[in-house]
């Protein structure tokens, strides 16, 4: 199981086409929806905001909230791709994605685990009440009034903000119940994934064996957060198939790696699938 084999596409499609699978998805699988990954080739480098400089005061909130304003309004209007709407055909036992976009959820994925969270939800960090970003954006809109117009051409980060230096101007809004800082209900960088989420997914992968398979698609599993599901599935005997384009951390792992789109691989696969069923 320590060798990575780079398989044709119809030879994985037919290695998967009737096996009980986990999906495990990562950002990906979300650039044909427009919304740009961290490290896909000729990806820039990127320093997303940890949560420790994130609660170091207001200042960082004002920068993330600035960016975040405008990348929301892009990230907010992206539409699930064939590739989401794909895996939804297909139903995984379960789907892990580290995605925060909502596209699976969209796209009518019924069993998944949003392993980061969701970024259209906000939660206050003195409170713990949970809101709406639709409804956060509205309020941003109305304290901002000219910021889309002045600083929209900014260029889109995968996390839903955008490039920008200039925020000392911005107007942050607080808790509407008791005026503490808000925070998108989303894993930072220095988070800790909640332990409840991380043991359903083990779960579902422990229950794969032999006969099922854990499928990773537009992850390079460069973080632990998911990386972890593809060593649980090789230690316990399941294959491990991956469909990235460039290296992964779990390649090594792999029983097939295959670098293509994901998109146009998982149409294929739920295609073959139904036609199994």
């Amino acid at each position: 199981m320590s060798l990575t084999v780079e398989a044709p596409g119809a030879e994985v499609v037919a290695f998967l086409a009737d096996r009980e699978l986990v999906a495990l998805t990562g950002a990906g699988l979300s650039t044909d929806s427009g919304i740009p990954d961290y490290r896909g080739p000729g990806a820039p480098v990127r320093a997303p905001m940890t949560f420790q400089e994130f609660v170091s005061g207001a200042q960082a909130q004002q920068r993330y909230w600035a960016r975040s304003h405008l990348g929301w309004a892009r990230m907010g209007a992206a539409a699930p791709n064939a590739g989401h709407h794909a895996l939804a055909r297909i139903d995984p036992s379960l789907l892990i994605t580290q995605n925060v976009d909502g596209l699976h959820e969209a796209a009518g994925s019924p069993r998944l685990v949003a392993l980061h969270g969701r970024v259209a939800d906000v939660v206050c960090l003195a409170c713990r009440r949970t809101a709406s970003r639709v409804a956060l954006q509205r309020r941003l809109d109305g304290l901002n009034a000219d910021w889309m117009a002045r600083h929209g051409h900014s260029a889109m980060r995968p996390d839903g903000d955008v490039d920008l230096d200039a925020t000392h101007d911005f107007v942050v809004a607080g808790c509407e119940d008791c005026g503490g800082s808000l925070k998108p209900d989303v894993v930072f960088f220095g988070e800790n994934v909640p332990a409840e989420r991380v043991q359903q997914c083990y779960d579902a992968v422990d229950a794969l064996g032999e006969d099922g398979a854990l499928l990773v698609a537009g992850s390079s599993l460069t973080v632990m957060s998911g990386l972890r599901f593809v060593k649980r599935a090789a230690r316990s005997g399941t294959p491990v198939v991956i469909v990235n384009r460039g290296a992964t951390r779990g390649d090594e792992l792999a029983t097939h790696k295959l670098e293509t789109g994901t998109s146009e691989f998982l149409d294929e696969l739920a295609q073959s699938r139904r036609t199994k069923m």
